[in-house]
């Protein structure tokens, strides 16, 4: 569709394009003998993903969208070009199919640049060209860094995403699911036999009565102590958890009865030797120190069980048996 010429002398939109804004008055007026006005209706569409293109556009007046087809089928809006705006340039100039499919918000009016009339500028003017294809490539460079700094953020948001699925978010230790999750992937009759591994179930004594003395806040603390705790004590490789609540788990890979014992000694030592900041009373500002201690069960892979299942009940009643034995102590499975 073709319209009544548009005075870009007239427009300054135009002049200060991102295409043009380098060249001088001669130059530019000299462009314009090959640029065609062309009107654009709302709704109508300028050209469609995947199509071949043989021109380039400048946008005058109005707003065009451009859109993507996502793999279910449906469109995802990628960016609105404003007045200045220029677009289809690398289907001419890379011979590349159209990137997106672009469409008129509004009534919108267009300067079009054909691919030979491009190429002519190129050759019979090459001054003019040079600039010309030097704003493009400014503008190529603006695009990749902003595609950069887009799919940076992704990543960024996907390892945030990720760490929240597998991290517990108060202590920074894994969650049940990454126990649960990472160690089914590899434990199956086969390797249980083959390798040992032990499972570590632990509960903090009474802290029922630290949460109504000293209230959430202070278990919260107590909580985020234990973690620094298991932390500071175990080994590289070996995977610690919180379950939920006062529960936590530590997986030892390639761990006897006897070894996982000593490791869990060193932690509930540990942990009764720390003295944790907390609250005075549930409401107060004022502190006070406090000393906690743990009960730990242990259940060795293949001793106790041959299955992820198995272990980690064998585990938990090892774990309750030292409760029933006076707490503060360590229980290996029978």
């Amino acid at each position: 569709m073709s319209g009544q010429r548009i005075a870009p002398v007239q427009n300054p939109v135009i002049r200060s394009s991102p295409l043009f804004k380098d060249l001088s008055e001669l130059e530019f007026n000299a462009v314009l003998a090959f640029l065609e006005p062309r009107r654009i209706k709302s709704g109508d569409v300028i050209f469609n993903e995947g199509a071949e293109g043989e021109e380039m556009f400048v946008l005058a007046s109005g707003r065009i969208s451009a859109w993507v087809a996502q793999a279910d089928g449906t469109q995802r809006l990628i960016f609105e070009a404003s007045p200045g705006d220029f677009f289809g340039e690398m289907s001419i100039i890379a011979n590349e199919s159209r990137s997106a499919t672009l469409k008129a918000k509004v009534d919108s009016d267009l300067l079009v640049l054909s691919g030979i009339d491009f190429y002519r500028i190129v050759f019979e003017l090459p001054i003019i060209g040079s600039k010309l294809l030097d704003a493009i490539r400014k503008i190529q460079n603006i695009w990749l860094e902003q595609t950069s700094k887009h799919l940076s953020d992704l990543m960024r948001w996907g390892e945030t995403a990720r760490r929240r699925a597998i991290i517990d978010e108060l202590t920074g230790l894994y969650n049940r699911r990454f126990l649960e999750e990472s160690v089914q992937a590899r434990f199956t009759q086969k390797t249980a036999a083959l390798r040992t591994v032990s499972l570590m179930m632990m509960d903090l004594d009474k802290i029922h009565v630290i949460n109504e003395k000293h209230g959430i806040i202070g278990g919260d603390l107590v909580f985020i102590a234990v973690a620094d705790v298991l932390r500071s004590t175990t080994r590289t490789g070996d995977v610690s958890s919180r379950l939920s609540g006062d529960e936590f788990a530590i997986l030892l890979p390639d761990t006897g009865p006897e070894e996982a014992r000593v490791i869990a000694e060193r932690i509930r030592q540990t942990i009764v030797g720390r003295k944790i900041t907390v609250p005075k009373t549930p409401d107060s500002e004022a502190k006070t120190e406090i000393m906690v201690k743990t009960s730990i069960g242990i259940a060795t892979a293949p001793i106790h069980a041959n299955t992820w299942a198995d272990l980690l009940l064998v585990a938990d009643k090892a774990l309750h048996r030292a409760k029933e034995l006076g707490r503060n102590r360590v229980e290996i499975a029978q």
